[in-house]
C-alpha cells in the first residue's frame, strides 16, 4: 500500500488517444530505494505511463504524485529531482562524452568545476573513463546507453526513470549495464523502469507490475509471482503437432497447461507424479524438468488476459 513516503503514487490513472485507451485505471506505488518495473508486451502502455510521471504527457484522470508533486502542474520541479532516460534519448554528437555530462550539470545550475568533477566521477563508475574524450559516434551502443544514464545522474536525482534501458543491446552490453544499475540500487537510488525482458526484471527489480492493454493485471516480487503462478518447477513437453493437449491435461497432478511454439508447458506442485504419468505416453522426446521462471508467469498472465504477445520489433 502507498504511504506518505512513497516516491511514486498512481491511483486510477487513465490516458487515451482518441478511442484508444493507452492507460486504463492503472494503480501502483514505488517506495524509496526500490527498483520497480512495469513489465509488459509492446503497446501495453508502459512508455505512456512513465512519460506521465515527469509531465511529458498529461493524464486524463486519476491521481498521480511523484516525489509528493503533481506532474500536471509541477513537472519542472519533478524533472529537477529526477534522472530520465527515454527510449529516444539522444546525445549531443558534436560534444565529447565528458562534455555531454558536464553540459547537463550546467543546465541543472551546477558550477563548471562541480559539473566536471561530478561527470568524471560518474564516468568512472560506469566504466567510461577511457572513453571520456570520444564523441558518441565513436562509442558502441552499450557505451552510449551507459553514457545516457551517466548524464541522467549528474544532478544526483532522487528518482531514476528508465524506459527500456537495454533495448537493442547485445547480451554482453546488457549484462554490463545491469551490473551498473544493480550497483546504483545498492547505493539507495530509487529506480522505475519499463522492460519486456524477463531476465532484466528478475535481476534488477524488487517488485514488478505486469501491464497488459494499459491495465495492471499482477504485481509482486519476482519470487512471489513465480510461486503464485508457476510453482517451483515446470515440465516441458515437445510435441510439434500439438495433438496431445487433452491427454496431457488429464495427467494426474497437472494444474495448468500452456502451449507455446512446439512445446507444451505443464505446471504442477508434484512434478514427479506428472513425470510418472508422462512415462506412460508415447512422446517424440524426453520431457524436460526445469525451475519455473518469470517468463512462465508472463506467458500464463498474458494467456489469462486473452493477449497474444508479439515481441517482434
Amino acid at each position: 500500500m502507498p504511504s506518505s513516503s512513497s516516491v511514486v503514487v498512481a491511483e486510477g490513472v487513465r490516458k487515451a488517444y482518441g478511442t484508444i485507451r493507452a492507460v486504463d485505471d492503472l494503480s501502483f506505488h514505488v517506495v524509496p530505494g526500490e527498483c520497480f518495473a512495469l513489465l509488459g508486451p509492446n503497446g501495453a502502455g508502459k512508455t505512456t505511463t512513465v512519460r506521465m510521471l515527469y509531465g511529458r504527457l498529461l493524464r486524463d484522470s486519476g491521481t498521480l504524485r511523484v516525489l509528493g508533486l503533481d506532474p500536471t502542474s509541477e513537472s519542472r520541479r519533478i524533472r529537477r529531482r529526477c534522472g530520465i532516460v527515454g527510449q529516444n534519448a539522444a546525445l549531443d554528437v558534436e560534444m565529447s562524452a565528458l562534455d555531454n555530462v558536464v553540459l547537463f550539470g550546467r543546465m541543472f545550475g551546477m558550477t563548471s568545476s562541480d559539473a566536471r568533477a561530478r561527470a568524471v566521477s560518474l564516468l568512472d563508475f560506469f566504466g567510461l573513463t577511457s572513453e571520456r574524450h570520444k564523441f558518441p559516434r565513436e562509442l558502441s551502443g552499450g557505451m552510449q546507453r551507459r553514457l545516457l544514464i551517466t548524464r541522467a545522474l549528474v544532478n544526483e536525482p532522487e528518482l531514476l526513470i528508465l524506459d527500456e534501458p537495454t533495448v537493442g543491446l547485445d547480451p554482453e552490453a546488457r549484462l554490463e549495464l545491469w551490473e551498473r544499475l544493480a550497483s546504483l540500487k545498492e547505493r539507495g537510488v530509487t529506480i522505475v523502469l519499463t522492460t519486456h525482458y524477463m531476465e532484466e526484471a528478475s535481476r534488477l527489480c524488487d517488485r514488478i507490475g505486469l501491464v497488459v492493454r494499459g491495465q495492471l493485471i499482477e504485481e509482486g516480487t519476482p519470487l512471489e509471482l513465480i510461486r503464485r503462478y508457476a510453482g517451483q518447477a515446470v515440465i516441458e513437453v515437445r510435441e510439434p503437432a500439438g495433438s496431445l493437449g487433452p491427454t496431457l491435461r488429464a495427467i494426474e497432478g497437472v494444474e495448468r497447461v500452456h502451449r507455446t511454439g512446439d512445446r507444451t508447458l505443464l505446471f504442477a506442485n508434484d512434478s514427479q507424479r506428472v513425470l510418472h504419468g508422462l512415462a506412460r505416453i508415447d512422446l517424440d522426446a524426453e520431457p524436460v524438468l526445469r525451475p519455473a521462471t518469470l517468463e512462465d508467469v508472463y506467458l500464463l498472465c498474458l494467456a489469462r488476459a486473452g493477449h497474444v504477445d508479439d515481441r517482434r520489433r
